[in-house]
């Protein structure tokens, strides 16, 4: 027994164990955001090259998927930026879901302060932005630098190592997701085109199904990844951005567990000790069939206390920061340098967009904090100075991967506005990873 007033520290282990899904999120992100920029790089020396060509041919070769009589074609960059892209919009629903049922924004208290960061750092980049082209044919362009890409910024932190608190990145990633809330929210009032109303009202039919499954306690993935498929081909014909399909299919994934704690509990101490029971000294490494019953046993008790909503999220995460974003970047991220590359940054596109992610974004998220913050509501995270906001203020500057998505919805293919827009997207990003990295690497 311990002695009174001896302070009692927690088994390390245990400390590993609930730490490591919070680790490996941010390494993921972190390995993504470096492949991610590799890829940019390499899309950014091919569009420059003597093979350039090669580059717009490939991504604009039409890729076909038939079934039946029935056949759907497509841009290769269409399949990434419309099908791909839904993928990681699911992602991001099942993390927003997550994170308010049981994460970073469960409670009013641990949500005001992300979320008055966050509106604040999405409303002054629109309104710097909308200064620089109101009344223009480019004034459609305002929520291009709204967007934070989270792997990025992650990326930056994690070169910085000690450095920075780790309750700043918790922040940023809270952050980030009510981004992503206001991404989708754009995507689906702002740039949406003529709206078919009978696939929109079919894609209704199959977002009430996946509710009724939800309802229904199905947990099997199949049932909710064929109406979500069928979601998404009616959303690709309503006019609105299929990648709103993504999110609403993960709003319906089921968040409960199939057996509660205490049963989880009970049961897997059971055939824990039917396991050692079996056990027999000296044998060989291999199992005998009642440690391997009990194995079985426990293995199916783990995966009835798991969410289905945990599984995928953590079964899909790797695939979106490794494969789906590296790919939207090598397809999206080739800017072709103009000669006059100084008179193109002037350009009223390329200076809202620069000046809203650069200023706008950390500017936005420094007054919003501390004005929630003066309002008694809540208070700056442990280990968190004015100047981490600032900083992360400017990492969440880096738009990338959801300002390019924006930027293609807001400004037709091939436009000078499409062209001004990547530029200054690539442009500001680099800006605000320096400019971030430069005030958190004080000390």
């Amino acid at each position: 027994m311990n002695k009174i007033g001896k302070k009692q520290t927690p088994d390390p282990d245990i400390v590993d164990q609930l730490l490591t899904p919070f680790i490996n999120f941010f390494r993921v992100e972190t390995s993504g955001g470096v492949i991610t920029f590799i890829c940019a790089c390499i899309a950014i020396m091919w569009i420059n090259s003597p093979w350039s060509a090669s580059y717009t041919s490939f991504f604009h070769s039409d890729l076909s998927i038939s079934f039946a009589e029935y056949s759907l074609s497509k841009p290769l960059l269409s399949w990434v930026n419309d099908g791909l892209m839904t993928i990681f919009f699911f992602m991001v629903g099942l993390e927003i879901k997550r994170s308010i049922l049981v994460g970073e924004l469960d409670s009013l208290q641990k949500a005001s302060l992300p979320l008055a960061a966050a509106f604040g750092g999405m409303i002054i980049p629109a309104i710097i932005y909308s200064i620089f082209n109101v009344g223009m044919d480019s004034s459609g362009g305002w929520g291009i630098p709204m967007a934070t890409d989270i792997g990025f910024a992650l990326g930056i932190l994690a070169l910085l190592g000690n450095r920075v608190p780790p309750n700043l990145k918790v922040f940023l990633t809270a952050v980030a997701i009510v981004d992503d809330i206001g991404a989708v929210l754009v995507i689906k009032i702002f740039y949406t085109s003529q709206v078919s109303l009978i696939f929109l009202g079919l894609a209704g039919v199959c977002f009430f199904i996946l509710l009724f499954l939800n309802a229904a306690r199905v947990r099997r993935p199949l049932p909710y990844m064929l109406f979500a498929c069928a979601m998404w081909f009616f959303f690709l014909n309503t006019g609105v951005h299929p990648s709103v399909a993504g999110v609403l299919s993960a709003m319906t994934v089921p968040a409960r567990s199939k057996n509660n704690a205490a049963h989880f509990l009970n049961a897997s101490k059971s055939y824990l000790q039917f396991y050692e029971k079996a056990f027999v000294p000296g044998t060989s490494q291999l199992t005998n069939q009642d440690q391997l019953s009990a194995l079985n046993s426990l293995e199916n008790a783990c995966y009835a206390a798991e969410t289905p909503l945990q599984r995928l999220e953590y079964n899909l995460h790797p695939w979106v920061a490794f494969f789906i974003i590296p790919i939207f970047a090598l397809s999206n991220a080739g800017v072709t340098m103009p000669a006059s590359i100084g008179s193109t940054l002037l350009e009223p596109v390329s200076l809202g967009i620069i000046l809203g992610l650069v200023v706008g974004k950390p500017l936005g998220i420094t007054l919003a904090s501390l004005a929630i913050i003066r309002c008694g509501t809540t208070s700056l995270p442990t280990g968190l100075t004015i100047r981490h906001l600032i900083g992360g203020g400017c990492l969440a500057g880096i738009g990338f991967s959801i300002s390019f998505l924006k930027a293609f919805l807001a400004f037709p293919e091939g436009s000078v506005f499409l062209e001004h827009a990547k530029l200054a997207i690539l442009v500001a990003s680099i800006i605000a990873s320096g400019l971030g990295a430069a005030i958190l690497a004080q000390k």
